[in-house]
Order: C-alpha cells, then structure tokens, then sequence
C-alpha cells in the first residue's frame, strides 16, 4: 500500500473551486472521449445519510462513472490483463468540501486493486499536517507531496500555451498569470485540495511497480487538471451549480454519443 497526500494550492476561494472543479472535470471528460473510449456516467444523484471523514460529511453528489480505457494502460498491464479488464469504475460522494472516490476493476481484480481518493478543500496555503485524521499508524507511511501548477514541469505531450498558469491572466477576476517562485505566497484568495490517494495492487511481483506508476500518474493528472481549472476560470467564473448540473447532463449526452464514434482521444499511458 502507498499513501501520498497531494496539496495543490490555487489563487481561489473554496466556493469558486467547487464550481471550476465540476465544470472542469465536465471539460475534461470531453477531451477523453472518443473511438470506443473514453468515460461514462451510469448515475449522477444526491445522496444522503452517508458518513464521511468521521461523520462530519453525510450529504451531497453521488456519481458513478466507467472508464473504458484501453489506449490509456501501460503496455505491460496490456500483457498481462484481458480485453475486459481495461475498465475502471469510479464511484465519488462530493460532499463538498470533502470528497472521497473509490476506483476499482470489479470485472478482473475485484478487490485486489482499490484507489480511495479523499479530497478535502480549505482556505489556507496547504501547511496543514493531518486534515485527513490519519491514525499514526498511516501518518507514518503517507508521503506530502505538494504541487505548483505554475512551476512544476509538465511533459511536451500535455503542455498548451493556453493551459499554462504563466501565461494566463483572467479577464474576468484579473488573476495571474503566476509568475513568481512564491506566488501562492502573495496571491488573493488562496486555498488548497489536499488529495490523499491511498492505493493497493495486490499482485506478486507487479505490486511496488503498479503502485508507484498508479501514484506517479495521480500527480500528472493532478497537475494537467488544475492548471486546465485555473486557465479555464474565465469559463466557470460566475456559473452557478443550476449552470453546473445542466452542463453534466448536457456532457453525458455528448460523452454517449463520442465514445460510439470518432477516434481515440486524450491523455495517454506514459512510456513504460
């Protein structure tokens, strides 16, 4: 098992993130989708008496998700897993500010490979120790991670002039762009996702590998996303969550009828 606590800070309040976060991930999905692949949404409802983080969170959005996502695997997972294998279900209760989803194979590896995701969003500069109430035990293991969407690389393959939080400036709010090594440090509003990401493998042999490439691949999708959710504010700045809901219904009807047609689209498998 490895545990890896990302802390993403953004210049946001934590009202604006839940609505860029949503918009986004909507845009997001669209980008992915394509040629047989890509994402689907089975159920998007509100849930409710469901305790989170200890019982402080029992209410909110619940939505259950497929990934079909056969070009987006390593090859060595292609080796070893059949056809049916490369689905992923994702479960998420978006008790908004916190959030936990849970990503599983149930066709192949059932209970022998299990992402858990908790997210939980405040406003502050990401110096917090322990928001996740670990027990010792975990807080021992789990490794910080903080990410700076303006200054940490990102590959040539996922790299946009129009993503890039250096050189955006927001029309609407006048933020950015970030070009200072301490941005986060002098921006206002400010606030961070702490992403805890918990994840186990459970294969012989594969086990260190498959977690670290899970773990590493957490973090550049951590990183593409929330430099897309600042670059994009001009887009979600000023939506309300009525906006929101009609623009995820609208996605799921275009997300259906991409994956029936067109090509592959979206962020590939890194080189292995």
């Amino acid at each position: 098992m490895l545990i890896k606590e990302f802390r993403v800070t953004l210049p946001l309040t934590v009202d604006e993130y839940q609505v860029a976060q949503l918009y986004s991930v909507a845009e997001a999905s669209k980008n992915e989708t394509g040629g047989g692949e890509g994402i689907e949404v089975l159920k998007n409802e509100p849930f409710t008496n469901y305790p989170l983080l200890g019982g402080k969170y029992s209410a909110g959005q619940y939505t259950y998700k497929i990934y079909h996502l056969a070009s987006k695997v390593p090859a060595f997972i292609k080796m070893l897993a059949p056809k049916g294998a490369l689905e992923i279900h994702e479960e998420a209760w978006n008790a908004y500010p916190y959030c936990r989803t849970v990503i599983t194979n149930p066709g192949y590896m059932k209970e022998n490979f299990v992402i858990c995701i908790e997210s939980l969003h405040i406003a502050d500069k990401g110096e917090r120790n322990n928001v996740h109430e670990l027990p010792p035990e975990k807080l021992k293991i789990r490794e910080v991670v903080n990410i700076d969407i303006a200054n940490d690389p990102v590959s040539a393959a996922d790299y946009k002039p129009e993503e890039d939080p250096t050189k955006f400036k927001s029309e609407k709010t006048g933020r950015g762009p970030l070009v200072e090594a301490e941005w986060k440090n002098k921006v206002d509003p400010v606030m961070t996702c702490y992403k805890l990401v918990t994840c186990e493998f459970k294969w012989f042999g594969l086990q260190t590998r498959i977690e670290n490439f899970i773990q590493k691949s957490e973090r550049r999708l951590f990183t593409v996303f929330h430099r897309q959710v600042f670059c994009w504010m001009d887009k979600w700045h000023g939506l309300t969550m009525d906006d929101i809901r009609a623009i995820e219904e609208k996605t799921k009807e275009e997300l259906d009828r991409q994956r029936q047609q067109g090509e592959v689209r979206g962020m590939r498998a890194d080189s292995d």
